[in-house]
């Protein structure tokens, strides 16, 4: 796939017009060159992190603050309504958590990029020859890495709760690819939020805004079945409770098709309406 490249500084001394080099970047770009560029973003950005490890405490500690939090405050009653107990109440809720982590780190991408062009740094991609795309997609790439952490430690700490895997190795991979996929459908979204709003407290505030109904408005701490009915409607289609109810199935070896194939819908549905919509809102506003 070729993409535009960033218009490219001039360079020489004044009154000249850019070099032979300079030209001859300017235009279209291959595949190969692309992938490049989003290596070499990848490792500025895995080498921020590096020198701001901080920005890894959400995704070292919020898996294991809400497994805590829910399991040991809402894991008895919910259980119960479950036929079981506390344990029971673990075997559904890690599945769900990973639904929902997945778009809690995907609101940092959108905050990441508006935060970005706030400290100019959008300003030096301008004068290089790279593909506008390349900036966006190694945010991606870099997010999935951090999503993909706190994955484990979730499911670290769900088996030192007692959670069981009912199901096969390869469902619990699937799962996590699963949650992956939709995670980086989402991170469009909030990629185009960040673009699009002038802080990253406003992209903060709006996301939360719309993240919250669709966390509890799903399956993912609660079965619908304990839901009112105008509720359950809501809950029956939402993308997060499809994921939820993916995962749970692949991670316990019941039939799954229906909420696998809705999941892979939404994921490609939102990436291929969005992704175009934030590069060239990214283009625009570069």
């Amino acid at each position: 796939m070729n993409t535009t490249t960033l218009p490219p500084a001039p360079v020489g001394s004044a009154g000249t017009g850019p070099s032979k080099d300079r030209v001859a970047e300017e235009g279209r770009i291959g595949m190969r060159a692309d992938l490049r560029h989003v290596g070499a973003l990848v490792r500025r950005n895995l080498l921020q992190i590096k020198k701001d490890p901080e920005s890894m405490f959400d995704v070292l500690l919020m898996p294991v603050v809400f497994i805590v939090l829910f399991v040991y405050v809402f894991g008895g009653s919910v259980g119960a309504s479950l036929g079981g107990d506390r344990q029971s109440y673990v075997n559904y809720l890690v599945p769900g958590l990973m639904a929902m982590m997945g778009v809690n780190i995907a609101m940092a991408v959108g905050t990441g990029v508006n935060d970005d062009f706030r400290k100019g740094v959008m300003d030096r991609f301008r004068t290089m020859p790279i593909a506008r795309s390349s900036v966006l997609v190694a945010k991606i790439v870099v997010e999935l890495g951090r999503l993909l952490v706190a994955t484990l430690i979730l499911l670290a700490m769900g088996f030192a709760l007692g959670m069981e895997l009912n199901g096969s190795v390869f469902g619990l991979l699937g799962a996590v690819a699963l949650a992956a996929a939709f995670g980086a459908a989402m991170m469009w979204i909030f990629i185009l939020l960040g673009l699009a709003m002038k802080t990253a407290q406003a992209v903060q505030g709006t996301a939360m805004l719309v993240l919250m109904p669709l966390q509890f408005g799903s399956s993912i701490f609660a079965p619908p079945q304990t839901m009112p009915g105008w509720l359950q409607a809501f809950t029956d289609h939402n993308p997060l409770s499809n994921l939820a109810d993916a995962a749970r199935g692949l991670m316990q070896g019941d039939p799954v098709a229906e909420s696998v194939w809705w999941t892979l819908a939404w994921a490609a549905g939102i990436t291929v309406v969005v992704a175009p919509l934030a590069v060239a809102k990214f283009r625009r506003k570069a």
